[in-house]
């Protein structure tokens, strides 16, 4: 005998349903910026995410919020949802306060770090490094937050890990120009290797002090990135 399902359980499945669609439009679109294809300043039009997803506004809608709390996105009101440009001022200050958060998650992982974390952590460092000997800078960016992510979610600390990925979502656009730059990968590359040694070798004021490098570096990078702007622009000008 087939029980009709009544409708409690309908909503339930409405709200399954909805809950899901959210999710992978905020994946989706997530993914669309950390990889540049939507730009800090772009505008997020609700329809047209919708009909290209071939789904109904409210899971956009819900997402866009979603995005909002991961720092990715800005509501205006009255004129709609951009994608968010972070300040250079702001993206050091966040920067240095990643440094501090990076130190601890490496000295705590040269003291706990299992066997299978370790062999996973690896095998992305691997994996970057076959990325730069190929020349895939998009591979290697998207391994490079996993790389990030993994080490934070290997420290079991789950307030650390929501507080890491919103300044990691907000440094976006500068870590991307970082990547960008001559020579970036392969150092960026040595760094990773560095850390991956530290932490396998249970020495936590190395593994402390390379993942704190690493930012300050990433940092430095960011520096050098944005003082080149305004002579890039000139010269760009002087040849038009």
């Amino acid at each position: 005998m087939i029980r009709a399902i009544s409708p409690s359980a309908h909503d339930k499945i409405a709200l399954l349903r909805s809950s899901s669609l959210t999710t992978l439009v905020q994946q989706e679109v997530e993914r669309r910026i950390l990889q540049g294809e939507l730009k800090p300043g772009d505008k997020l039009i609700e329809a047209a995410i919708a009909d290209s997803l071939g789904i109904s506004r409210g899971p956009v809608r819900e997402a866009f919020r979603m995005l909002e709390e991961a720092g990715l996105v800005r509501q205006e009101k009255n004129r709609g949802v951009f994608v968010r440009h972070i300040p250079l001022d702001e993206a050091l200050e966040i920067y240095d306060l990643r440094a501090m958060m990076d130190e601890s998650v490496g000295r705590l992982l040269a003291e706990k770090i299992t066997p299978e974390q370790l062999k996973s952590a690896r095998a992305m460092v691997d994996a970057m490094e076959r990325a730069v000997k190929a020349g895939d800078a998009d591979s290697y960016h998207l391994l490079n937050l996993q790389f990030h992510d993994a080490l934070v979610d290997f420290a079991g600390n789950r307030k650390l890990s929501v507080m890491y990925r919103r300044l990691i979502n907000e440094l976006s656009l500068f870590r991307r120009m970082n990547l960008a730059a001559v020579g970036a990968l392969p150092t960026s590359a040595g760094e990773h290797r560095a850390i991956l040694k530290a932490i396998a070798a249970s020495d936590a004021p190395a593994a402390g002090a390379a993942m704190r490098q690493h930012v300050l570096d990433s940092k430095e990078r960011t520096l050098r990135n944005q003082a080149a702007k305004p002579s890039l622009s000139k010269k760009a000008t002087a040849h038009a």
